[in-house]
């Protein structure tokens, strides 16, 4: 069976069939059918935009996000999206600030995948740790999360043989 690094925590089943897909040069077939092209935000500001409205529809009384960018330092962390929590007294007062990065080859995939890693890292603003009460939070937000998760870990597979899929 192949190394795939995305996909070691999934059933022997499904890394059958990934395999065999893979073997076959089908896998991005696999992905371009079910996902044939890419959103449009490509910047920052339309990032903070489209972020800010699964935010404001899904998690209202949530604490406000003070910055969200693409980041092309993300993947060197091993990651594809990071949240981060930053407190510092200013003036006699405790600031603290949210923060959202999302791994810039993000830019060139598809909206369902941009969404889910949105979705993702929105989702440790109320649950750090990955448990029920944050995957639950995940299909609230999105309820085809999970398949949309290894949908994309399939995706970066194939990407890690054929980095133009997109390109």
């Amino acid at each position: 069976m192949s190394e795939f690094k995305y996909l070691a925590a999934y059933p022997e089943h499904i890394l059958q069939q990934i395999e065999q897909l893979q073997q076959e040069n089908r896998l991005g077939k696999y992905i371009l059918q079910r996902y044939p092209k890419a959103h449009d935000v490509r910047n920052n500001k339309a990032l903070y935009a489209y972020v800010m409205e699964i935010k404001n529809a899904c998690l209202k009384k949530s604490p406000p996000l003070s910055k969200i960018i693409y980041d092309d330092k993300v993947k060197a962390q091993n990651a594809l999206g990071t949240h981060s929590r930053v407190s510092r007294v200013q003036g006699g007062k405790l600031k603290a600030k949210k923060e959202i990065r999302i791994d810039d080859r993000f830019k060139l995939m598809p909206d369902a995948f941009l969404r889910m890693i949105v979705v993702h890292e929105l989702a440790h603003i109320k649950e750090m740790d990955h448990n029920k009460a944050f995957y639950s939070l995940c299909r609230y937000m999105e309820p085809d999360y999970h398949q949309l998760e290894l949908d994309l870990r399939i995706y970066l597979t194939y990407l890690d043989t054929e980095p133009s899929l997109y390109g």
